[in-house]
């Protein structure tokens, strides 16, 4: 038996003596050293879909890093004692996003931690093909937020940057964090970020920001490239309003589904402005472990709390009043 903080239904999580798993022919037992807390995991725990929909009784947990203790009969490629990063999503292959190189559109869509048991317990079972070998002096803390790093690097790639752009990134939590580290790469004219918490302009500075700006401030913006990394009404809806002619529109922030906003299509129009979305992380795990094993991308530092399995039901429960930037659980 191990124990595992299981979501039971709607803003009930327990952590319960649950059935350590067995690993089929081509997965593989991971013993979970490190579990980061997304913003996904909060949508799930009131009640909204991950990436795909939820059916408790189910453990969270889709960003995770740990070692291999057992491998199935037909694992060919990892051996107990590789220390690993997941890729929580799992793709039919055969659907028609599949066949044409938009995996991760997939209609059969599977993740670890959303549809199937996940890292927010002492141990997990994942598909040998969804395991990643992490360097020796990757931390498990590092390599559980491989994750998220994969997906910033595919909203990333869907905008375009040169030495002229003039970047505004509202949101300055651990995803805005994650996008201004990676602008600041492309020596870009200028990065501004909108945030409300004056305990994050130090880190945000740090970081690249040219500038940070409470959003409740009156001032005139006109980007180039504007990504939205809230999900909030308010903050999309002033994402098209920043947009300077040409300009680009990234909407990576997580808004509910019933979520719906107010915009102008002549804005739109006269603007003549790109819109894009961005969902999960389709092969980038292998990019971003490199990225932070070469110290080209900071996560370590940008954990603001660390929780155990049994303080978990209660933080997930105050989250939102906690204050946390980045949230993982440790073991």
């Amino acid at each position: 038996m191990m124990k595992a903080a299981v979501l039971q239904g709607v803003k009930n999580l327990e952590v319960l003596d649950w059935k350590t798993p067995s690993p089929s022919p081509r997965e593989v037992l991971v013993k979970v050293k490190s579990c980061g807390i997304c913003g996904t995991d909060q949508h799930i725990y009131h009640g909204h879909p991950g990436s795909a929909e939820v059916n408790p009784p189910i453990i969270l947990g889709h960003e995770l890093a740990g070692e291999v203790v057992e491998v199935g009969a037909e694992v060919t490629n990892m051996q107990s004692g590789d220390r690993v990063s997941v890729d929580p999503n799992i793709y039919c292959g055969t659907c028609k996003y599949c066949r044409s190189n938009r995996a991760h559109l997939c209609e059969n869509l599977q993740a670890v931690g959303v549809t199937r048991d996940g890292g927010m317990g002492e141990y997990c079972v994942v598909p040998e093909a969804n395991c990643y070998k992490i360097p020796d002096t990757m931390t498990f803390e590092e390599a559980a937020l491989v994750e998220p790093l994969g997906c910033v690097l595919h909203g990333f790639r869907k905008i375009q940057l040169s030495p002229l752009s003039k970047v505004l990134i509202i949101g300055g939590g651990f995803i805005g964090q994650l996008f201004l580290q990676l602008v600041k790469q492309q020596n870009v004219d200028s990065i501004i970020v909108i945030e409300p918490s004056e305990s994050k302009k130090e880190t945000l500075f740090k970081l690249g920001a040219d500038e940070v700006i409470n959003p409740k401030d009156e001032v005139e913006l006109d980007a180039g490239v504007v990504i939205e990394c809230v999900g909030r009404p308010e903050s999309m809806e002033l994402a098209f309003k920043a947009a300077g002619k040409g300009g680009q529109v990234l909407l990576f922030g997580v808004a509910a589904p019933e979520t719906a906003i107010s915009v102008s299509p002549f804005e739109i129009f006269s603007k003549e402005l790109t819109i894009k979305g961005s969902f999960v992380n389709p092969y980038t795990h292998e990019e971003a472990i490199s990225l932070i094993a070469k110290n080209v991308i900071d996560v370590q530092q940008l954990i603001s709390h660390r929780f155990t399995l049994e303080e978990l039901p209660a933080a997930m429960g105050d989250y939102p009043k906690l204050g946390v930037s980045k949230g993982v659980i440790v073991y």
